[in-house]
């Protein structure tokens, strides 16, 4: 029996059956679940049972989904009890239960609770990509032995949409594993993994009884924010309102979403002519969000971007006051829906619609998706229309297409265009992967006034190998490893060439539980179309990049991580490459109190930058990065959090140039000056957490950006960061959710 109990949920979660969460597993408290003992290992994939006896007992009650876990742990192979903030759960040992609530494939749920009480929680799609913005209400507990520590989770059925069940039964995806951080070794039943291109297809599907659960949950929030730099405060309330009367039907709504946030953007300084992205915490944008998480072209591209509403205004003003906003998602026998509608105030304000609709046939699954933007100070709206298509023929062959078009009206003129996306994955057998993956983007493709589009007027062309090695020899310090081979070609729909280019990588898994990565990648001489901002296409040379990094995970009081990278990507090519250095030490001060350092130093001898029409400037280039964080778990309620960032930029002039009709860059005598640059982001956050999803916030945030000309030593220049003070303000924002 359990003798210690390492932390719990807020107050012992509820009884469901005679199951009481609170991470102590009593004599016949699980009297008739079904009981998991196949647990293989899937890190490193041998398939083999793990090296320590992982057991879960898994029951489908009135009140949700039960797991509990048994691992077994003893004194030789060390525990982490570091506790940690939500969804920041590093190398610890933890539990993992996944849930496709449809068992169709398409939307998934992770929870995830370590040791020491810490949680994640995540939305799984497009099989196997991993969203942490959404925070789930779940009910958790652990405890501990000498010999094994255990784990009970219970996830109420109002978490999330789904269709209905048949004959008073659904059929639900599930996955659990178990990690042992010291060695990072992954157990899981059934044997899946999200390292492979099929993950959420491949869960265990078993048939549960269909159950329904109400909810209705109405979260006001009150904030208050006193800007130090003008003089004044500012006051607001609003309200998030969340009702789910059955399973196949789900309504959330706001009024006056929060304009203070308390979660804070990482600095960013981007010269390129690509948007920089970032991720959404505000509550009403990311519950129930999965089913409009639909990827479309490279990276981070998808057809809705929630950082939108609410965005930078049309009118140059400051970001978007949004009024209200309504959520809904469901299902009508086997098709799943969702509409999105928001309206912002003010004569600049924007009112923003996405529906979605998906279909799942067996070996084909259907989904479309429709959205339209009104902008009326900018006499511009937006409509994109899209189609997908998931064909799984066998266990072997994955096939994923998309048609999305766009047509956009702006001050009487209309423009049309077309992309196509297509994935192949084939799972060769004996660890051996291919992919091939075609992607078209009109030239007036537009889908930024909703969603995420790095560039338009492109075609892409990717062929990749893989192969994984997950029994490496005797004595290596590898438990497993992946290498890719890659070629590519890119060219805009001109036929004009961007660039050819070759990549090999490896991904590796250590036997101390830590990971490393290095890549190598070539790109040919050729065009650099999106530069000079629509003022010409440049001539460029070949690029070469090298990366490596390694990961270290806590051993006594440190855990480390650390990069080197070398990029050739000016006007000199591969001859010009420049290192870029990073290093990040953790201190661990006990169970709850960690404190992270970080040092950045990059060296670009070529660094190439628009200036302005035709004009190009060589700039030899030195950035620092220095940063800091404290994360004190004050408790179990209680948290502090403190964030310094500071970055510091030295540019000096090599050479300018002019771009020639023929592409060619020209060397003038144009008088472009030196520049340099400075940053800061501070913020000091403490939360109380009054009960599960409802909280205190007290936030102190300051930060700064002075762009001057000039060059200055890096050393003076981040002295001087520490002063700036463009924004300086103090927060206190109070939210508590009443539910039934």
């Amino acid at each position: 029996m359990p003798a210690l109990a390492v932390d719990a949920a807020a107050g012992a979660g509820p009884g469901a059956e005679g199951i009481r969460i609170d991470g102590v597993l009593a004599p016949g408290e699980w009297e008739g679940a079904r009981h998991i003992t196949t647990f293989v290992q899937v890190q490193p994939m041998t398939g083999a049972p793990g090296s320590l006896r992982t057991e879960a007992w898994l029951k489908a009650t009135p009140q949700g989904l039960a797991v509990a876990f048994r691992n077994q742990q003893p004194p030789e192979v060390p525990r982490t009890l570091q506790r940690t903030r939500r969804d920041r759960m590093g190398q610890l040992d933890r539990v993992n239960l996944m849930v496709d609530f449809d068992g169709d494939g398409r939307t998934g749920y992770d929870f995830t609770l370590s040791l020491a009480g810490g949680i994640a929680d995540e939305v799984i799609t497009s099989e196997r990509n991993f969203n942490s913005d959404w925070d789930g209400h779940w009910h958790h507990a652990t405890s501990q032995d000498a010999q094994a520590w255990y784990a009970e989770i219970l996830v109420p059925w109002h978490v999330a949409p789904m269709a209905r069940g048949v004959g008073g039964k659904r059929t639900l995806g599930v996955y659990l594993d178990r990690v042992v951080a010291h060695t990072g070794e992954r157990v899981a039943w059934p044997a899946a993994s999200f390292q492979r291109p099929r993950f959420l297809s491949d869960f265990a599907r078993i048939e549960v009884p269909d159950y329904e659960q109400p909810l209705l949950a109405v979260t006001p929030y009150v904030v208050a924010v006193h800007d130090r730099i003008a003089g004044h405060s500012e006051f607001d309330a609003g309200a998030d309102l969340f009702w789910k009367p059955n399973g196949q039907f789900q309504l959330a709504a706001t009024l006056n979403p929060d304009f203070g946030q308390v979660e804070s953007d990482d600095l960013v300084v981007n010269f390129s002519a690509v948007e920089s992205f970032f991720g959404d915490k505000r509550p009403f944008f990311t519950e129930n969000q999965g089913l409009f998480d639909v990827p479309f072209g490279s990276g981070n591209s998808r057809l809705l971007y929630t950082r939108r509403i609410g965005g930078p205004a049309d009118d140059g003003s400051g970001a978007g006051d949004v009024a209200a906003a309504i959520k809904l998602n469901g299902s009508l026998g086997q098709v799943r829906y969702g509409l999105l509608v928001a309206s912002e105030k003010g004569e600049a304000g924007r009112d923003f619609y996405a529906l979605r609709a998906t279909r799942d046939f067996g070996a084909h699954d259907f989904g479309a998706m429709a959205s339209h933007v009104e902008r009326p100070f900018l006499d511009r709206s937006a409509t994109v229309l899209s189609t997908d298509h998931l064909w799984t023929p066998d266990d072997a062959w994955t096939v994923r297409s998309q048609l999305v078009a766009s047509s956009v009206l702006q001050a009487g003129r209309r423009s049309e265009d077309l992309g196509f996306q297509s994935r192949l994955d084939w799972l060769m057998g004996k660890g051996w992967r291919q992919q091939l993956y075609l992607l078209h983007l009109g030239e007036r493709l537009e889908l930024n006034d909703i969603g995420y589009l790095d560039r338009n007027d492109f075609n892409y062309l990717r062929y990749e190998l893989a192969r994984r090695e997950d029994t490496p020899p005797e004595g290596s310090r590898f438990a497993s490893w992946e290498t890719r081979w890659a070629a590519s070609t890119r060219r805009n729909t001109s036929g004009l060439r961007i660039a050819e280019a070759a990549a090999i990588q490896r991904a590796g898994e250590l036997r101390d539980g830590g990971n490393e990565f290095w890549e190598a990648a070539m790109w040919s001489a050729g065009h650099d179309d999106r530069l000079t901002r629509g003022n010409g296409v440049v001539r460029v040379p070949e690029k070469l990049y090298l990366f490596w990094e390694r990961f270290r995970p806590q051993r006594g009081a440190w855990s480390l991580y650390g990069s080197v990278r070398l990029a050739g990507e000016g006007l000199e090519g591969a001859a010009g490459l420049g290192p870029e250095l990073y290093f990040e030490p953790t201190l661990h001060l006990g169970e709850d109190l960690a404190i992270e350092f970080g040092l950045g130093l990059q060296h670009q001898p070529d660094w190439l930058l628009w200036r302005g029409g035709d004009r190009l400037g060589s700039f030899r280039a030195d950035t620092a990065r220095v940063g800091a964080s404290l994360q004190w778990q004050m408790g179990r309620r209680q948290e502090l959090r403190v964030k310094l960032e500071t970055i510091a930029l030295d540019a000096r002039l090599r050479q300018a140039w002019r771009v020639a009709a023929s592409g060619e860059p020209l060397p003038t005598a144009d008088p472009i000056p030196d520049f340099n640059l400075r940053n800061l982001g501070f913020q000091v956050r403490w939360r109380y957490e009054l009960a599960p999803l409802s909280d205190l916030y007290l936030v102190y945030g300051r930060g700064g950006l002075a762009v001057e000309e000039g060059s200055r030593p890096l050393a003076e220049l981040l002295g001087e960061a520490t002063s700036l003070r463009d924004a300086e303000q103090v927060l206190v924002k109070l939210s508590y959710r009443f539910a039934n």
